[in-house]
């Protein structure tokens, strides 16, 4: 274990849950701080947690009230949601709401360990972006806007081009359909023109367009790029 463990808040009403992810990040070396409710919850964000893992099912503030709670005292705090099996409405306003990743339940601790490693990742990225953006055989050059496929050069479109800027910026994170055409248009328009640019960059930037291996669909919520490995 590090001499300074990151600390990870678990917000779940669920003993069995929070024994299960207690102990499941002891072992991987994380100090985990526990709360039961959103008013606990609440508390602890003043003993500075660098993650919080949120179960949106709380018994006495709604899961997304609280969200918005913690964003309005830290926009930068990775937050994972857990959420129920189906709930596609709420893991889209969760993200909407500011979440980096979530969860659904029931859920595989090295699935969960791999989604907070990724958060984390994604808050260095943001605060020290990186010129070249590297995933497997893709490599974005953010400065001089050179987008490259092991040795071959990709030529994108503008739009294309923007698109896959934003996917780096956020690599790793899932991006709501809201949120990209709120990105790319400056305005909510029809998420068919965000379906035909996602279809251009990836005839172009993956090997198997169909099965894509960089630009993730994430069903009726939005995309993910592939993370950095």
């Amino acid at each position: 274990m590090s001499a300074n463990p990151i600390k990870v808040l678990v917000i779940d009403d669920e003993p069995p849950i929070r024994k299960l992810l207690r102990m499941g990040l002891s072992t991987q070396g994380y100090e985990v701080l526990e709360a039961s409710n959103g008013r606990s919850a609440l508390e602890m964000l003043a003993k500075e947690p660098a993650l919080i893992i949120l179960d949106l099912g709380l018994p006495d503030i709604d899961g997304h009230d609280l969200l918005r709670m913690i964003r309005g005292r830290n926009d930068a705090v990775p937050i994972v949601v857990l959420s129920s099996r189906g709930d596609e409405a709420g893991k889209v306003q969760a993200l909407d709401l500011g979440a980096d990743d979530y969860v659904t339940k029931p859920f595989g601790m090295e699935e969960l360990l791999a989604r907070l490693r990724a958060a984390l990742r994604h808050q260095l990225q943001v605060h020290g972006e990186r010129p070249v953006f590297r995933s497997g055989d893709l490599s974005v050059d953010l400065v001089r806007r050179i987008v490259k496929v092991g040795d071959r050069d990709v030529r994108l479109s503008p739009k294309e081009y923007d698109l896959l800027r934003v996917l780096v910026q956020h690599a790793g994170k899932v991006l709501t359909h809201r949120f990209l055409l709120k990105e790319l248009w400056d305005e909510l328009t029809d998420a068919q023109y965000l379906r035909v640019y996602v279809r251009q960059l990836r005839q172009k930037i993956e090997v198997d367009p169909e099965r894509p291996h960089f630009v993730l669909t994430e069903t009726g919520i939005g995309y993910r790029l592939r993370a950095p490995d």
